[in-house]
């Protein structure tokens, strides 16, 4: 298995180490750069609009992004850089960096992609919980009535699932970090992390259906008020959708990469890396920008109907023949 080791370009093929390629120092400026300017677009309308929790999670996500790139920077100038997979873990897990460093270098051997991974892998999590919070406030300013639970139930029930993905993904990394990428459970316990993400990601998908659908069988029928919903709720809700597909897309990639190990063929494919995960990302952000929730909803707007916010046919505007 290629390795870390003491190598350097100098001395030692690029084909000896984990990726086997050098990572493009081009694209991966070009990230941070693109990261940079949506995470100031982000905290610009983020403060104008007042939405701190959707902005604090999309900042979150975007400086993850821009610490996994910069140590894949570091790696373009030597792919065995110990530095910057310090660097790509990230703060949360800059212990277990530290425990290796200070038992040998040497010791490191494979792995190098675990702290990318634990870094930039985890940052659509942000993205996908800031999404999650958009859905229950879209219920709020439509139609509470039209949804087949209680709005908070979105809430409740989707950011848990979006944390126990982090954590998955995160121990699954660091134990890799641990085992130097020769643990077979800790690449199980990632991709559960994965494929936990994109089931949650379905079933929010096909949830988020039910209550367009719902939401227009009631306005044909008359049974909840029609409000006037601005031309601009049509931009929101489209950028919105193409954040969620992104991201989809981005995820099972990182799957079918992740299902073949640290020595599939996936993983030695820059170019599918830029494109499925790079690419994918950063479109799902800025389109997080074009469709912010922020120029759509008011504190007035998203204010629940009832005390519990549970639907009721005393919500409902009954239908009246003639």
């Amino acid at each position: 298995m290629p390795g870390f080791g003491n190598c350097t370009l100098d001395t030692c093929n690029v084909q000896a180490s984990i990726f086997q390629y050098r990572p493009s120092l081009g694209a991966n400026a070009a990230f941070i750069a693109l990261f940079g300017i949506a995470f100031v677009f982000h905290l610009l309308q983020g403060l104008r609009w007042r939405t701190w929790t959707f902005m604090g999670l999309v900042l979150c996500g975007c400086a993850s992004e821009m610490i996994g790139y910069g140590g894949r920077i570091m790696m373009s100038g030597n792919p065995w850089n110990f530095t910057g997979f310090m660097l790509q873990i990230g703060a949360k897990f800059l212990s277990w960096v530290q425990y290796l460093s200070r038992n040998s270098k040497r010791q490191y051997h494979g792995g190098a992609n675990i702290p990318y991974t634990v870094c930039v892998a985890f940052a659509p999590v942000y993205f996908t919980a800031a999404i999650y919070i958009t859905l229950y406030r879209t219920i709020l300013y439509l139609s509470p009535a039209s949804s087949r639970f209680a709005p908070k139930i979105y809430y409740i029930v989707f950011i848990p699932c979006d944390i126990i993905s982090l954590v998955l993904q995160a121990i699954g990394g660091a134990k890799s970090t641990q085992t130097s990428g020769s643990s077979q459970s800790a690449i199980d316990i990632a991709l559960a992390g994965l494929a936990f993400q994109v089931g949650t990601l379905c079933i929010f998908i096909a949830l988020s259906l039910d209550f367009a659908l719902r939401y227009r069988r009631d306005l044909q029928t008359g049974a909840v008020r029609t409000r006037n919903i601005p031309a601009r709720f049509k931009i929101f809700v489209g950028f919105l959708t193409l954040s969620i597909l992104c991201i989809l897309v981005r995820c099972v990639y990182r799957i079918d990469e992740l299902s073949n190990g640290y020595e599939g063929p996936l993983i030695h494919d820059q170019g599918l890396f830029i494109g499925l995960e790079g690419v994918m990302v950063i479109a799902a952000v800025f389109a997080l920008n074009v469709g912010h929730p922020g120029q759509i909803f008011t504190e007035a707007d998203v204010a629940p109907q009832s005390e519990d916010d549970i639907p009721s046919e005393s919500m409902r505007i009954k239908h009246r023949d003639g």
